[in-house]
């Protein structure tokens, strides 16, 4: 049974995953059927009383946190954790929802020169990292990601500031889990606000709706 321990810094309480998961061993059984339609299925997971819109432009994990489409990451080697088709993916199908406990993306990208694959070589150097686009920043960290059955798994944590007009800023918080699908890959975010006064959604929440995105995908 997997340990659950307190959330890391920067996150609401929830049940913790090995940082990166490996590929399922040699023999395993492997689903490469994708069906990216079967995302929409997932507006059934989310919250009562959660207003659902289909999304069809294209949508990457930095997107998603308010960073511009091409953003600048620090080390630069980092942007492939953030968009794992380093800026060439295409088709991209989604469901976001919005109600009191935040923001939710459910995701899948089409990676036609793929397939795409975790860089394992930049787990260490990214442990924590930073991107900038447009009016925001996010300072971003890895966090324990859910498995999934033949899939290789990833959590990011950002923090995000985004400057508005009069020189405000506006602070968000995001967790996102990425699951590498070869041709594809699928991806949820959650984002919350610190200071909103309805409890929100868990980081375990944004984790549990990859493991049931990347089954509605296969089936």
């Amino acid at each position: 049974m997997r340990r659950c321990v307190a959330a890391v810094v920067l996150l609401l309480a929830g049940c913790a995953y090995p940082a990166a998961h490996p590929p399922a061993p040699p023999g395993a059984a492997v689903t490469v059927h994708i069906n990216p339609g079967n995302i929409r299925r997932l507006a059934g997971d989310l919250p009562q009383g959660y207003e659902v819109t289909v999304v069809s432009e294209l949508t990457t994990p930095p997107t998603t946190w308010g960073l511009a489409a091409r953003s600048l990451a620090i080390p630069g080697r980092c942007a492939a954790l953030a968009d794992p088709a380093g800026g060439h993916g295409q088709s991209a199908q989604g469901i976001s929802g919005s109600g009191a406990g935040g923001i939710v993306y459910a995701m899948v990208v089409a990676v036609p020169a793929g397939p795409v694959t975790l860089d394992q070589s930049s787990l260490a150097l990214c442990r924590q990292w930073n991107m900038t686009g447009g009016r925001a920043t996010a300072r971003i960290h890895l966090v324990d990601a859910p498995h999934v059955d033949a899939a290789e798994t990833l959590g990011m944590a950002s923090e995000i500031i985004t400057w508005v007009e009069g020189g405000n800023e506006i602070a968000s918080r995001a967790t996102t889990f990425t699951a590498y699908l070869g041709d594809y890959y699928a991806f949820t975010t959650l984002i919350s606000d610190p200071g909103a006064p309805h409890p929100g959604l868990t980081p375990r929440f944004a984790a549990d709706l990859l493991v049931k995105t990347v089954s509605a995908l296969r089936s």
